[in-house]
């Protein structure tokens, strides 16, 4: 394997998972866990807010919607689409 190949396959799997990592980042970062969890005691909808944070994601990334993933690791989430790059 070469360098580029194991870039282009190492990244190709992040990308995958970037909204499981994102969410995994607010999980672990106090200040911006304490923010989250104040939107929602806001009296905003979880899967709402959740939705709208993982379309930010593909957004901001410029990605494009994969296949969905039931087995997350962040407890935040209950699933969360895999995504490509375009």
């Amino acid at each position: 394997m070469t360098l580029e190949q194991f870039q282009k396959k190492a990244l190709k799997e992040f990308t995958k998972e970037i909204t499981d990592i994102f969410f995994l980042y607010i999980e672990s970062d106090e200040e911006l866990m304490h923010d989250y969890l104040r939107i929602i005691g806001r009296g905003s909808n979880l899967d709402e807010t959740n939705m709208a944070l993982g379309a930010a994601v593909k957004q901001w990334f410029r990605l494009e919607n994969g296949k969905v993933n039931q087995e997350p690791i962040s407890k935040l989430i209950e699933s969360y689409t895999e995504h490509i790059r375009k």
